[in-house]
């Protein structure tokens, strides 16, 4: 075989194992984070490279590869000396995600809003109204549920695909969060269904982009605030006891 012949099968060789390679760590990575989505990998959870390879059959480097692509994305720490671990999500944490989720859907759903149809704006008032059941039977669960649909079925009528799936990251994110850590303003809730209204008003009157952009995100910094001085005042009552 002549060496350029030689030189021709190496490279097909070599892109036959890069795609393989690839495609395992893509395997190792859809495996990490939904288990860290669902919360089967909770906050502070140590991911083992040998134990996760006995358990699917994959060998160490993609696993690696994909724990490097989690931690550049914010879902895992590696520790020296202690491996990987599930992130655990601190107050800061959440505050600068609900400040980015603010920016980003506010922009998504001025983007959205020319492109909603009578129908949808309807069908967007039926969750609000399924919410204001949800809390009138105090189902904060099913609220969390809804509310979240609620705001992706607006910004899914966004033409811009990145921003949406950049939206549903941070949706995801702030859901961990939830499920990690203390966080809740009594009144907030109701409060927050006047808002929706009030974007959804927007919206039908073919408001301005700007005004729906800063409604939506001043919905979500609301929240924060709320939050924040709800907090607030719990410390306040605990150490004045």
């Amino acid at each position: 075989m002549s060496s350029c012949r030689r030189s021709v099968v190496s490279e097909r060789k070599f892109s036959r194992e890069a795609k393989m390679a690839k495609s395992k760590a893509e395997q190792c990575y859809d495996i990490l984070k939904s288990k860290i989505m669902d919360g089967t990998y909770g906050p502070g959870y140590r991911l083992v490279i040998d134990q996760l390879g006995r358990e699917h059959g994959i060998s160490s480097v993609p696993w690696r590869e994909s724990l490097r692509r989690l931690e550049a994305e914010g879902w895992v720490d590696i520790v020296p000396n202690s491996g990987a671990l599930v992130k655990t999500f601190d107050t800061g944490t959440w505050k600068r995600s609900i400040r980015l989720l603010a920016r980003l859907q506010g922009l998504a759903t001025a983007l959205a809003a020319s492109r909603m149809t009578p129908e949808d704006i309807a069908a967007a008032r039926g969750l609000n109204n399924d919410m204001r059941d949800a809390i009138a039977n105090f189902d904060t669960a099913t609220f969390g549920r809804l509310n979240r649909k609620f705001h992706q079925f607006i910004c899914s009528h966004c033409d811009d695909e990145r921003l949406i799936e950049l939206v549903d990251t941070e949706w995801t994110r702030m859901d961990i969060i939830r499920r990690s850590a203390f966080w809740y303003a009594p009144g907030r809730a109701v409060a927050s269904l006047a808002e929706h209204d009030a974007i959804l008003d927007l919206i039908e009157a073919g408001g301005d982009a700007e005004a729906i952009e800063a409604a939506a995100c001043s919905h979500d910094v609301n929240t924060l605030n709320a939050v924040l001085e709800h907090d607030e005042r719990r410390i306040h009552e605990e150490t004045a006891l």
